[in-house]
């Protein structure tokens, strides 16, 4: 894929569809392309949070462990932005990503992706509006498998 295309992709992803064409270049070009087989993992939850990623193609399940296994509590696509959490909290990641099928994404690094924040901190707002309704998704996943829990203990009870 040529620069100019991965600009164009960029500029498709919320966050980024206010900054510059000369800046996405260099975003891109800086940035490493990655991709990813069906089955394979982006990232694991627990480990460092040493970059972003932008999905350019394909599809990831992004899964949590909790007591009873791993639980989808999202699923990404093309224009979606994964990773980021573990960068801005720097904290362990939060989740493990999974190539659905076959992937192809633009992984920006811990200190480039600090950088477009200080230099664009719109971008912040932005950002903020993604985590917020991820937040709250996540929280509706979570709080309906909790209840389908409770349904199911209550029910092998009787």
């Amino acid at each position: 894929m040529l620069l100019n295309d991965e600009v164009k992709m960029l500029r498709q992803v919320p966050i980024f569809a206010g900054m510059a064409a000369a800046k996405l270049r260099l975003l891109a070009y800086t940035s490493d392309r990655v991709a990813y087989r069906s089955g394979e993992v982006l990232f694991h939850q627990g480990d460092d949070g040493d970059a972003a990623y932008v999905i350019l193609q394909g599809q990831a399940d992004v899964m949590v462990t909790t007591p009873q296994g791993e639980l989808r509590v999202a699923q990404v696509a093309e224009n979606a932005m994964v990773g980021e959490i573990a960068i801005l909290c720097d904290v362990a990641r939060t989740a493990t990503v999974r190539a659905v099928t076959p992937v192809e994404a633009l992984r920006i690094s811990k200190e480039n992706f600090v950088k477009l924040l200080m230099d664009f901190p719109e971008m912040t707002l932005e950002i903020v509006r993604v985590l917020a309704a991820r937040l709250s998704d996540t929280t509706a996943t979570l709080s309906a498998e909790l209840a389908a829990a409770r349904h199911s203990a209550n029910h092998s009870i009787h």
